[in-house]
């Protein structure tokens, strides 16, 4: 099982779903937003200690692990009638960015001053363009293998292409195109279940097979300890009652970018994982206000991101009568 959601590029610059009621300081982004994803509680609020320093040793390897391939099927079989969205799924946020052209122009969505900087210093802007626009080293493929079941796909076409292509964008554009084949149809018959998300409501209502947009908690943070208290204030207001995205992923301002000449967005995600983990393990899949569903992240085959997400699963409880159930299937069989 796999979830996809899809959002067509546009200006806006953030994940629709995620400010409107954080009070903390927010920088407007200009990232385009086009995604497409694959695919209790805590009783007492997670506090960040202020004595403990939310940056850690970095960490520059990143690695794969196949024996989260399948771990979907290998749940236990009280959670089997668990609704996907009580379940706790590792997710990838801008899942192809491992792909961008370096020899790509700006993508049209970003700010003026951007593309003028890009167009006068390309020398000098375009290297720190590609530091901050990658969010994963992994291959699409490699985060299927390595346990990852939510893709963050952003989707625009090219200004001034005469082509119908399509590309995956996060500033710059992919190498690659979006490839419309195989259909979902086909990706059914074989046997392959995909669940696609659009945040368009106009496609939506044209499209009866695509599932409606799934909110992105979406931090808008440079440090890890605005992060985890943007979540932490989220989830005090109650999660959705289907699919969501926590996102565990830290984003640059020009600020930021400004003080830390020699940085990039992965030296700035690694140094937060081994707080960000702290995090994950600490809360709860289910119903409950204060649970979690999806989590994404930047670079996520460090620290063992995706086996932290899945081992959540082991603290759901199903009901009684779900249990009831299973053990009379059990007997009359």
């Amino acid at each position: 099982m796999a979830m996809v959601q899809v959002l067509p590029c546009t200006t806006s610059g953030h994940h629709p779903q995620s400010q409107s009621t954080v009070e903390e300081e927010e920088e407007e982004n200009d990232m385009c937003n086009s995604h497409m994803s694959l695919f209790a509680g805590l009783q007492t609020p997670y506090e960040v200690p202020e004595h403990i320093p939310m940056e850690g040793p970095l960490q520059t390897f990143v690695h794969v692990c196949h024996e989260n391939g399948r771990w979907m099927s290998q749940l236990p079989e009280k959670l089997w009638d668990i609704p996907l969205y009580n379940l706790a799924l590792p997710g990838s946020h801008d899942t192809m960015t491992y792909c961008l052209d370096k020899s790509s122009a700006v993508s049209g969505n970003e700010s003026k001053l951007v593309k003028f900087l890009s167009k006068c210093l390309p020398c000098i802007v375009h290297p720190i363009i590609m530091k901050w626009s990658t969010t994963q080293v992994l291959t699409v493929t490699e985060q299927l293998e390595a346990g990852v079941r939510y893709l963050d796909f952003r989707i625009a076409h090219k200004a001034n292409d005469p082509s119908t292509n399509l590309y995956f964008v996060h500033m710059v554009y992919t190498t690659v195109t979006v490839q419309v084949v195989p259909t979902l149809r086909t990706m059914w018959h074989l046997g392959h279940q995909v669940i696609v998300s659009y945040e368009e409501e106009v496609q939506l209502e044209k499209h009866c097979e695509l599932w409606p947009p799934i909110p992105y908690w979406w931090g808008n943070k440079t440090s890890t300890r605005a992060l985890i208290r943007y979540l932490e204030r989220m989830k005090r207001m109650g999660r959705p009652g289907k699919f969501f995205v926590a996102g565990i992923n830290l984003t640059e301002n020009l600020r930021y970018i400004l003080v830390h000449p020699f940085g990039s967005l992965k030296k700035m995600t690694l140094q937060s994982l081994p707080f960000l983990k702290i995090w994950i393990k600490q809360q709860y899949p289910g119903p409950k206000k204060n649970c979690i569903n999806i989590i994404a992240g930047d670079f996520i085959g460090n620290n063992d991101f995706v086996k932290d997400v899945i081992e959540l699963n082991t603290k759901i409880n199903p009901p009684l009568h779900c249990q009831s159930e299973l053990e009379q299937i059990a007997l009359d069989s």
